[in-house]
């Protein structure tokens, strides 16, 4: 395995969770950055962080796909489980003193990839339609609406004054 490149085919359309994925790929790479170092207190920061980071974008997701009613989230939800129990088992071989940081780049590497490719992708259609609903009754997207209309209407009439009172109005 080598450093991971982030390709389009992974962006979900959802800015904050390919944000996110664009994270833990970081976090990867710097692992492998890491991996042949004898660095141990580094990788662990590393490993921790990531593990944290992990965490978190999954409580996002599961709120998401939950919110849209999606209706696997239950068993995507259940992946995130497994993936997070492996994950801290790594770690606490780590924390032991075997050194992981090879098989542990490998396993996410792959992991990460085709979760995106096949879970999250899943989950994509219902989580941006829930966006759009949100979004559509969301008050300030309705006055952000209402002020660009105005300002559209005012261009409008300015343009269809003559010359004379455009320079001079």
């Amino acid at each position: 395995m080598a450093v991971l490149v982030w390709v389009p085919e992974l962006d979900t359309g959802i800015a904050e969770i390919d944000k996110q994925h664009r994270r833990i790929v970081d976090y990867i790479n710097r692992l492998y950055e890491l991996r042949t170092s004898h660095d141990r207190d580094a990788l662990g920061e590393v490993i921790e962080e990531m593990l944290d980071y992990t965490v978190s974008h999954f409580v996002f997701e599961e709120s998401l796909m939950e919110n849209a009613g999606y209706m696997f989230s239950g068993p995507h939800k259940k992946v995130h489980e497994l993936f997070t129990r492996r994950m801290s088992e790594m770690k606490a071989r780590f924390d032991a003193g075997e050194d992981v940081a090879v098989e542990l780049h490998g396993i996410l590497s792959r992991w990460l990839f085709n979760h995106i490719r096949n879970e999250d992708h899943a989950y994509v259609d219902s989580a941006q339609a829930y966006m759009r609903m949100t979004q559509a009754n969301d008050p300030r997207t309705e006055k952000e609406r209402l002020k660009a209309e105005l300002l559209q209407e005012l261009e409008q009439r300015r343009e269809k004054r003559g010359w004379f009172a455009r320079v001079f109005g």
